[in-house]
């Protein structure tokens, strides 16, 4: 795999060394020695000599291949032996940001590589109780694509599961454009009824995984999500603090490209006669910090929602630009607010390199460029 989101860091920080190392991996060698015959110095022997070459993704590989050798043949055994490894599930009093342990991705692999075909029900058996200890976000995938109906079948009943875990893989794991994941060949308009049973759901780990799918279906389906987040909103099932931030969430990237109808839902006026001055330095360095000032005025009270766009300049000529955020706040009528954001020039960010030349600064509020202006990016 390609050095990407999960293979590196700054400061020469390896998340693959962090998350897959001889420590790591003798806590899941010590799970597993439950099993009567599971061999941990062998695994440990096996497995760890291997990790370096390989990245995030290939060691999970890796791993599930070590201890695949020491599991029975039979499929129905075999999730046995994995369901009796398996540590305690994740603590169910907690509702956010537990989403488990990388190595416990094992059962997941196992599951599609020995299940997928033959044994479809007893794997989504083992999918079920695995994701209580680690997203099975990945493994649902291929019985998705494999088997729509029956798995969606199961999704449905898994929507009203007691466990919040379970609950959330039935939204991250039929998410349109889930990171990293296998792309799914179904109507993407399949999952949405269970999307309307979950929108309502307690746990903020549930209802944001409910706002990152619809956030991806806006990019293909922006008239499906409007239409679900409206009539969530008639529904009132979910707290209305709630369903504001699931909303806000949801439509993050459509008002980025500044989609009158999201930008109207969320409250801001596209055609709103807002005027602004945007002050702008001639030059900065790379490194440094733009400064980017503004000010704002409306003959009227409204809110505004203020965005930047960077056009970049690149020595190959290809474009490139990118949106970042600013501020929300809320204009009084013929009172001039001033914005200001210091906008660090990292020379050579995760997703994107600084080159120096002009670059052109947007100013976008309520979804409509309002101001702009060049600054010439130095060395």
């Amino acid at each position: 795999m390609a050095r990407g989101k999960g293979e590196g860091g700054s400061a020469g920080f390896s998340l693959k060394d962090h998350l897959f190392n001889e420590v790591s991996l003798a806590e899941l060698a010590a799970e597993y020695s439950v099993l009567p015959n599971f061999d941990a110095d062998r695994f440990l022997a096996e497995v760890v000599p291997g990790l370096a070459e390989r990245g995030l993704l290939e060691r999970l590989e890796w791993i599930a291949d070590a201890i695949e050798r020491q599991l029975p043949k039979g499929f129905p055994a075999l999730a046995e032996a994995l369901e009796a490894a398996m540590p305690p599930p994740l603590d169910s009093a907690r509702t956010d940001d537990d989403f488990g342990r990388f190595v416990h991705a094992v059962p997941g692999i196992l599951a599609v590589r020995r299940g997928l075909e033959e044994h479809r029900e007893r794997a989504l058996d083992l999918l079920h109780s695995a994701t209580q200890r680690f997203s099975m976000e990945f493994y649902i995938r291929p019985f998705l694509n494999r088997w729509p109906a029956e798995t969606l079948s199961r999704l449905t009943l898994w929507a009203e599961d007691e466990n919040y875990h379970v609950r959330r893989l039935v939204s991250e794991g039929t998410r349109p454009k889930l990171p990293w994941a296998k792309g799914l060949t179904t109507d993407p308009r399949l999952p949405l009824p269970l999307l309307d049973r979950l929108h309502a759901d307690p746990t903020r780990y549930v209802t944001r995984s409910v706002a990152n799918h619809l956030n991806d279906l806006s990019k293909t389906l922006p008239e499906e999500v409007l239409a679900h987040l409206a009539q969530w909103r008639g529904a009132g099932l979910q707290e209305g603090r709630e369903l504001d931030w699931m909303t806000r969430h949801a439509l993050r990237t459509a008002v980025r490209r500044g989609e009158p109808d999201a930008l109207a839902m969320l409250g801001y006026r596209a055609d709103a006669e807002v005027d602004v001055m945007l002050h702008l330095p001639t030059s900065a360095r790379i490194g440094e910090a733009l400064l980017l000032a503004l000010d704002l005025t409306s003959p009227e009270d409204l809110p505004v929602l203020v965005d930047y766009r960077i056009s970049f300049h690149r020595p190959n000529g290809r474009a490139g630009e990118k949106v970042f955020k600013m501020k929300e706040a809320r204009l009084r009528a013929g009172e001039v607010l001033r914005m200001e954001k210091r906008h660090r020039l990292k020379g050579d960010a995760t997703t994107f390199r600084l080159h120096p030349g002009p670059h052109r600064i947007t100013i976008q509020v309520n979804g409509t460029d309002r101001a702009a202006g060049v600054v010439e990016f130095q060395d």
